[in-house]
Formats: structure tokens, C-alpha cells, sequence
């Protein structure tokens, strides 16, 4: 399970951390594909073939959300935690009859 390094906002549910946590994994995986898609594994020890092509993106998946998991991620999940925050502080004033 994945946590904030820092303190959530008021209000936050364990639920809507997890799942801004799991975004910014998932983020970061698709900015490192790029960078290990230009690596040619084929001259390493360990790797190359299409064995390694085909397990590369749960690699991808498993540093990013390792990096996240240590709070080495991109910050980006505390911005998402608050716009999720705000979205459903909006939603919840719609509900009440736009007051």
C-alpha cells in the first residue's frame, strides 16, 4: 500500500491517498517508458529478447510506485489529493442545492 510522505490535507480518506498515490505511480511509469525504451538490453547479462520487452512495463510499474513509496516520486500526488479534495467539496455543494 502506498502512503504520503507528507501530512494529507483535512478531510482526506485513506481511500483518496491510495488513489492519488497510485496515479502519480502510474505517471511516473509512463515518463520512465521512454527512457527504457531506448536502452538496448540486448548487450547486458540479464536481459534482451522478447521475454524482457514483454515484462518491461511491470518493471516500469514496480520502480514507480517503489520511488512513490519512498517519497522519491514527482510530488504530484499531494496536487491531485487536493484537487480530488476540492472536486468533491464542489460535488457535495451541487448535491445541496448549489448553496
Amino acid at each position: 500500500m502506498l502512503t504520503l510522505a507528507t501530512t494529507p490535507p483535512a478531510g482526506a480518506t485513506p481511500a483518496l491517498r491510495r488513489a492519488a498515490l497510485d496515479f502519480e505511480a502510474q505517471a511516473l511509469s509512463q515518463l520512465l517508458a521512454p527512457a527504457f525504451a531506448t536502452v538496448d538490453m540486448s548487450r547486458s547479462a540479464f536481459g534482451g529478447g522478447a521475454a524482457e520487452a514483454q515484462w518491461r512495463p511491470m518493471l516500469l510499474d514496480a520502480m514507480a510506485g517503489a520511488a512513490v513509496r519512498g517519497g522519491g516520486g514527482i510530488g504530484l500526488a499531494d496536487a491531485v489529493l487536493r484537487a480530488m479534495l476540492q472536486r468533491q467539496a464542489q460535488g457535495s455543494v451541487q448535491e445541496d442545492g448549489g448553496t
